[in-house]
């Protein structure tokens, strides 16, 4: 496993530790996430650094919370997560980065001392200095299961293995990698190859992706402040599975000037932006919540874009839901397990229960939208999931218990895998993200059965 790039130690390498164990602590008690993570409280040049720690041990995080066992005498107190955190950041110091062993071990200690529990540095010391002594051993005795070896929760594995019995385990160590930085290119701008060249003008390399027409993917990850005309709106950041949704959208909209579009559950923007870009629409774009809804708006303001915006629930009607649409797509809320390599602390978040509660939320947005789509319109469902019970066998129940649903989605292509009556891309190590598409049309034909907007809570 290559691990990641070299991250030097500077003279600030306690706070940086510090924070990150501040920042992983609430993960470890199951009250927080990464996504609000503030690069702000370490130095500029620090902030690489915080978020590989963070991000990097939330990856490993089974793992290394198994070697943790081993290497502590007794566990640590509930009230002292943030020295396990520090313990966690440690190992994954030791065998995942090239930052040199003294400043892993002397700097991780070291910072117990910031957080106000100087008794904890002897007691770090002690633990990574004997993984350093015994490492090899100690890593044979916990790889002997499956799910720390993979790193992947128990139920998660099971979940996996059930759904692709072939492609589990590689699906598994796909997630354990980092995605690739993929851009989609503004057509409204020009095309790929004349932004692949600026790219080059300024020695940066990228490759033009396989099944996005709009996508390349750089061969080194860069701030997108390096992007040349990003403040412009030439380039957005979107990975190449998410790219697919104006293609699978394109023959419903590009012979209907002025259609009219509804993007559910739009957040953070990236498929709203590019339906803009790419076709002339009138689209409306909702989100439940509202700082979300907030960077859709600053995602098309970037872009010189407009869509009419709504703080709503798409599972209930409002005042969004008087016109009918011409098509809708729905990206419903789901488990995520196709982008755990971005998002390493579902891994430790997500709950087996979440499966059927978010099963019955998708149910619900679908029955609440699909009145409000004309006859002969088009509805894409989408999520980030690679579990079949939010894709395959939603949509199959939606279609039995809707008979104006006819499936459109097209086998003729040379992405993913057909899945029921939709298509599954599984992450790729150099590739894509996990994603799930399904394509809907709505017959002509009036439906007497036509259900009606759902108001049940999930």
């Amino acid at each position: 496993m290559t691990p990641p790039r070299d991250t030097p130690a500077g003279d600030t390498g306690l706070q940086v530790r510090a924070a990150a164990a501040r920042a992983l602590a609430p993960v470890l008690k199951d009250q927080g996430s990464l996504a609000g993570l503030s690069e702000s409280s370490v130095a500029p040049r620090d902030r690489a650094l915080l978020k590989e720690l963070c991000f990097g041990s939330c990856r490993y995080l089974p793992r290394l919370e198994a070697l943790a066992a081993e290497l502590l005498r007794q566990p640590l107190k509930k009230r002292d997560q943030d020295v396990q955190a520090l313990l966690l950041l440690g190992i994954y110091q030791l065998l995942y980065m090239r930052i040199p062993a003294h400043a892993a071990v002397g700097e991780t200690a070291g910072a117990a001392r910031l957080l106000g529990k100087a008794w904890a540095t002897r007691v770090l010391n002690g633990c990574l200095r004997r993984l350093q002594r015994e490492s090899a051993a100690l890593q044979t005795r916990v790889d002997r299961a499956a799910n720390v070896a993979l790193a992947h929760p128990q139920w998660l594995l099971e979940a996996f293995s059930r759904a692709w019995p072939e492609q589990w385990r590689a699906l598994a160590e796909a997630n354990n990698r980092p995605g690739p930085m993929t851009l989609r290119i503004n057509a409204r701008h020009g095309h790929r190859e004349a932004y692949q060249a600026k790219l080059a003008d300024l020695g940066m390399t990228a490759r033009p992706c396989a099944h996005a027409p709009d996508g390349l993917t750089l061969d080194t990850p860069c701030e997108v402040t390096a992007l040349p005309g990003f403040a412009a709106g030439q380039a957005s950041v979107q990975d190449e599975a998410a790219q697919l949704s104006a293609v699978l959208l394109g023959p419903a909209l590009a012979p209907r000037p002025g259609a009219r579009v509804l993007d559910a559950c739009s957040a953070p923007g990236g498929k709203t932006a590019h339906l803009l870009e790419q076709f002339d629409i009138t689209l409306t774009a909702l989100d439940s919540d509202a700082e979300r809804l907030g960077r859709v708006e600053q995602t098309l303001d970037r872009l010189g874009l407009h869509a009419e915006l709504h703080h709503a629930d798409a599972g209930q009607r409002g005042d969004w839901s008087r016109a009918e649409f011409d098509a809708i797509l729905l990206d419903a809320p789901c488990t995520g397990t196709g982008v755990i390599r971005r998002h390493p602390d579902i891994k430790r978040l997500r709950r087996p229960s979440d499966i059927a509660k978010l099963a019955r939320l998708q149910a619900r947005l679908l029955d609440n939208l699909w009145p409000l789509l004309v006859p002969g319109g088009t509805l894409l469902y989408a999520t980030c999931s690679v579990l079949p019970e939010e894709n395959a066998e939603q949509i199959e129940a939606f279609v039995q218990r809707t008979p104006s649903a006819r499936i459109t989605t097209p086998d003729d292509v040379t992405w993913g895998q057909p899945s029921g009556p939709g298509r599954q891309l599984l992450p790729q190590p150099d590739g894509h993200d996990g994603f799930f598409y399904a394509r809907l049309e709505k017959t002509r034909q009036a439906d007497e059965n036509a259900p009606r907007a759902a108001t049940e809570s999930d």
